[in-house]
């Protein structure tokens, strides 16, 4: 999905910036629209830089590039890795929960497939160019619908499978010029979080509606705040499929879900997928400048193209129609804006290292290396920080972006218990070793906010 404006779309990303456009041709903007900005007001100077990701990405050791791989291909370190994986691992099984079948697609696709889905006609210009093997020329995929509607036409489908959701976290690439490259917000290689939902037209807004819901429990997971919503539509001079037809009743479908949602929002004209238009959810960083991280599409085109069908309860073929939406976007972009919402400070279900454990002095190292054994049986990710790495105080300093701290003395080593410092500032009484990870395993598998449990 976002094959024309793909999630590193760079519309809108001017500080508070609010399109009021309508047009006539092929899509129309909604009667009574609601135009509300909802960005913050823009942050100093220096609370821009403190919070740049490109900055606390490569400090905190999570990602970077080298002139060897490429500009626009940045590569994650073990800490990034583990905050990509968790993220990914969150969304896979938001969707498993919602119904979604999971799948694996190649990277590459003939340049047939793209003649026929549309992309090469109207986004060439955007993809890399095309690679000669064995007499055929392949490409590198530039969105994963084309591979899905294959995917679906690959077997026959009774009205009664529908609405069939097909979800991938897959890689696909843009041709993107050296100058508007940066950190992870705009890359060539981009692993997407998408999805693809055949269904009957009947089945359409109830869809679009359950995406937009996910998108919504997704932000309130990750503290992540939207700064607006837009309908995008087609622009004069751009290249849209010519289907005036197609694109009213796609723009009147999308507009009738945001309508139902209460969420205001606003049109914006030249901003919508060469097949369709889709419903974009806008973040913004330090600077104020905004980007889309969500979209909801629908697609009479493609299902068209490839001839897609089911057979009805008459037991005749019909169309189905493509839902495509995005609950995090790219991959790159959610954990930039992650970095740069929590400065580093991440929810501990999603910290690269939720717990360090800190001995007191060498005496209880053995009692320290236990305690990181018994977190990765309990799946928590924990490290030692010993002696030799300075003072207590200068280690609990140097730890202070680890949602947890385990203080272990004499007296703890003695008990089998630990001294629990939060990155609150809060220090909790020593308590047994079982009962602090256990309670801490429960708030990580529940993907709390809070730190620790309140008392009763």
């Amino acid at each position: 999905m976002h094959d024309a404006r793909l999630p590193d779309d760079d519309a809108g990303d001017r500080p508070g910036a609010l399109k009021r456009t309508f047009i006539e041709a092929p899509g129309r903007a909604p009667r009574g629209f609601v135009v509300r900005s909802l960005a913050s007001p823009q942050p100093k100077r220096e609370e821009t830089a403190m919070h740049d990701h490109r900055k606390l990405g490569r400090e905190l050791g999570l990602f970077d590039t080298d002139p060897l791989i490429g500009s626009g291909l940045p590569y994650w370190l073990p800490d990034g890795a583990v905050i990509r994986h968790t993220l990914e691992e969150y969304i896979r099984d938001a969707e498993r929960r919602a119904g979604y079948r999971h799948v694996y697609s190649p990277v590459l696709g003939k340049r047939e497939l793209y003649e026929i889905s549309g992309h090469w006609s109207h986004y060439s210009d955007d993809m890399f160019p095309p690679m000669d093997l064995g007499g055929e020329q392949v490409v590198l995929r530039p969105s994963l619908c084309p591979h899905h509607a294959l995917i679906y036409r690959s077997r026959s489908h009774s009205y009664r499978e529908l609405p069939l959701r097909v979800a991938e976290l897959g890689g696909m690439y843009r041709s993107e010029l050296s100058g508007v490259l940066g950190g992870l917000t705009r890359v060539r290689a981009i692993q997407l979080n998408d999805a693809h939902i055949f269904c009957t037209l009947d089945q359409v807004a109830a869809e679009a509606a359950g995406a937009l819901e996910m998108i919504r429990r997704a932000y309130a997971a990750l503290g992540i705040r939207p700064v607006r919503y837009r309908l995008s539509l087609p622009g004069a001079g751009g290249k849209y499929v010519a289907a005036p037809e197609m694109w009213r009743r796609a723009t009147a479908m999308l507009t009738d879900v945001l309508d139902r949602s209460g969420l205001a929002y606003e049109a914006a004209e030249g901003e919508a997928a060469f097949y369709g238009p889709k419903i974009d959810v806008q973040i913004a960083d330090g600077a104020g400048r905004e980007a889309t991280l969500s979209t909801v599409q629908v697609d009479f085109h493609q299902p068209e193209q490839f001839d897609l069908h089911y057979i009805g309860p008459d037991g005749g073929r019909h169309r189905p129609v493509m839902v495509h939406r995005s609950i995090i976007g790219s991959v790159e972009r959610a954990v930039a804006h992650l970095i740069e919402v929590y400065g580093g400070a991440f929810p501990a279900w999603l910290a690269p290292t939720q717990v360090v454990v800190l001995p007191v002095t060498e005496a209880e190292l053995p009692q320290a290396e236990a305690l990181v054994r018994r977190c990765a049986e309990l799946g928590l990710r924990a490290e030692v920080s010993g002696p030799e790495h300075g003072s207590l105080g200068a280690r609990v300093r140097a730890a202070r972006l680890a949602p947890y701290q385990a203080v272990i003395g004499a007296k703890e080593a003695v008990g089998d218990e630990v001294a629990l410092r939060l990155r609150d500032g809060r220090a909790l009484n020593a308590m047994p070793a079982a009962e602090a990870l256990a309670r801490i395993g429960g708030l990580v598998e529940a993907r709390a906010a809070a730190l620790w449990e309140s008392e009763s």
